[in-house]
């Protein structure tokens, strides 16, 4: 796998929100009250997974609670 194809599994703030439609700043806002997928954490850097996204999305963008539920049943 090559660093572009890594980079563009892994997204940040700015590509994640752009992906759900929301500004950067209602990003932030929905990730501090817990109603987006965890990110993956990089020293102090956030990413997420696009496919996890993806997925979220068509499963109706559930609260965080609900989804890791959700991903533990899979």
């Amino acid at each position: 796998m090559t660093t572009t194809q890594t980079e563009s599994m892994l997204i940040d703030a700015k590509e994640a929100a752009a992906l759900c439609g929301l500004s950067r700043s209602a990003w932030y806002k929905q990730v501090a009250s817990g109603k987006i997928p965890r990110p993956l954490k990089i020293g102090n850097i956030a990413r997420w997974r696009r496919d996890e996204l993806e997925e979220w999305i068509a499963s109706g963008c559930p609260p965080r609670q609900k989804w890791d539920l959700l991903r533990k049943r899979k």
